[in-house]
């Protein structure tokens, strides 16, 4: 599912306009990435915790030319699911 068609699905469900759904899941994602780039982590009960990790830089090797390449230090967004919906999954 992309975002249009959750969009579409969540609009559907709910009963509301489609426009007024993706201005509210556009506002989700903006307010979820502000925060995370701010260097706070955003918990959403029952369902998971959402950060940003540092990684160090390291030496890695290119698997064709067999040459070591530096890698530099970077962030990535990390999700941890919540037990809740962990246990959600596993029922399934």
């Amino acid at each position: 599912m992309n975002k249009a068609e959750f969009i579409k699905t969540f609009a559907q469900a709910k009963n509301l306009k489609t426009e007024d759904v993706g201005d509210i899941v556009d506002s989700f994602f903006d307010c979820l990435k502000a925060t995370m780039l701010d260097g706070d982590r955003v918990e959403i009960r029952g369902f998971g915790t959402f950060q940003i990790r540092d990684y160090k830089g390291f030496t890695g090797r290119n698997p064709k030319s067999g040459e070591n390449v530096e890698v530099a230090p970077k962030k990535l967004p990390y999700f941890r699911p919540g037990k809740e919906f962990r246990e959600y999954i596993n029922k399934t």
